[in-house]
């Protein structure tokens, strides 16, 4: 009997039907002999909803209080699904974050996870029983507070639970039928790719790839938990995510490696340009020390060549728009002790990235890529790289055609039937 840990997204319970349709493909996959822990997020767009209505109360929502506000839509969704279970004669008991044994830290909204102890959950499913267990939520090792993990955290709670319980496989159900060579929702012609390594994942996921969250990715690669992406919508294959593609029943590799993987794109990024810079050693440190001390995470870092009459450079650097006012602010107070002249905000950027783990051996890659992106008139601001990522950032208008044009460019477009969107929020 093997062990299956499954995810459920808000799309796929974003409803009754939906909760129901959830629960006879869970049910399915405990009839095919499967030990079934279930981890589900909160039913549709309500996590947004009480993050609206918070916002109603109070402007700046005191953490613990949001954190223990929005864990209530997970425990929704877990109650109606082991309901539904029962109600197609099989046993299931739900779980919070902190029953099921997840423990994080203390930093409220964004936690981490620290250790998962799923002693409950083991003996939930040695009874006989599925265990639904609320994605996204915890509890912190120090305080004993409720705590969530921030964006996709539930994807981050299935993979954790997964390799708590060594689990055979971690199955993240969405609402498109896998991994695609871009984001289905802006290129029509995308291809659903059948494997993808950790590696080339980690990528697209940190480029702006919405199908599974970097820090998931990241766990599993980690602790070497296979992911199956796919569709709750469909019965369709989904995308293997794994260290090595998987292997046929005649001891061969399905799948070889592709050159490129994919194409991703971002548009929630801002850019901070940090004007008038003493070039001299240590103020470059005091500046990303400053925007560290925040809490903020930086993206992208280009510092100019200095000018020769005055000694002075510029630095650039992107980060989430949402930390945008927070990193000015944390830039404004150091602002005379390093010496800049003035700062420059902009949040009218996108970046589109080319991942593929060809690239170390295939060097007319880099040329292509530009070459695509001029051709579909696209002026590049900043450039970072990889050893198998190429990320350019551009004005925000300029990604959806450039985007496009370098996934038509290399290839990767599919010749048969346009890809399917289920659902609407991409999670």
């Amino acid at each position: 009997m093997g062990l299956v840990v499954q995810k459920y997204g808000g799309s796929s319970v974003a409803d009754a039907e939906g909760i129901k349709r959830v629960a006879k493909r869970i049910v399915e996959a405990k009839k095919n002999g499967n030990q079934v822990v279930a981890v589900v997020s909160a039913m549709g767009d309500s996590t947004d909803e009480l993050i609206d209505l918070a916002e109603q109360v109070s402007p700046i929502p005191a953490g613990r209080e949001l954190d223990m506000l929005l864990t209530a839509g997970e425990r929704i969704s877990m109650a109606l699904l082991a309901m539904a279970i029962k109600n197609l004669g099989h046993e299931a008991q739900s779980f919070t974050g902190s029953q099921a044994g997840v423990i994080t830290d203390s930093v409220h909204n964004k936690a981490r996870i620290i250790d998962v102890t799923p002693g409950r959950i083991r003996t939930s499913v040695d009874e006989g029983n599925v265990a639904i267990v609320a994605g996204f939520q915890g509890v912190s090792q120090d305080s004993k507070d409720i705590t969530t993990l921030g964006r996709g955290g539930s994807d981050t709670t299935a993979v954790a639970l997964a390799a708590a319980l060594d689990a055979d496989v971690c199955e993240i159900y969405t609402d498109v039928d896998g991994v695609f060579t871009a984001d289905p929702r802006v290129v029509k012609k995308a291809r659903k790719i059948d494997w993808i390594s950790f590696e080339d994942m980690l990528e697209l996921a940190a480029s702006g790839s919405k199908v599974l969250l970097h820090r998931c990715v990241e766990y599993a690669r980690r602790y070497n938990i296979p992911i199956h992406v796919r569709s709750s919508f469909s019965g369709l294959q989904g995308t293997w995510v794994s260290n090595e593609p998987p292997v046929s029943k005649q001891g061969d590799q399905q799948v070889e490696h592709a050159i490129i993987s994919g194409v991703a794109h971002d548009v929630s990024e801002a850019k901070v340009t940090v004007v008038g810079v003493p070039d001299k050693p240590g103020e470059a440190a005091a500046i990303f020390r400053a925007i560290a001390d925040a809490e903020i995470n930086i993206d992208m870092v280009v510092q100019n060549v200095s000018a020769a009459a005055t000694s002075l450079t510029d630095i650039s650097f992107t980060l989430p728009k949402s930390e945008g006012r927070k990193a000015t602010t944390a830039l404004e107070k150091i602002k005379a002790s390093v010496g800049y002249d003035s700062l420059r905000y902009d949040d009218q950027i996108g970046k589109i990235s080319l991942v593929g783990a060809g690239m170390k051996t295939n060097p007319g890659v880099t040329a292509q890529f530009f070459e695509a992106l001029s051709d579909a008139g696209v002026n590049i601001e900043l450039i970072s790289t990889s050893e198998i990522r190429i990320s350019v950032i551009t004005r925000e208008d300029d990604v959806v055609e450039g985007l496009r044009a370098v996934h038509s460019s290399f290839g990767l477009d599919s010749e048969s039937d346009e890809a399917v969107v289920y659902g609407g929020t991409g999670r």
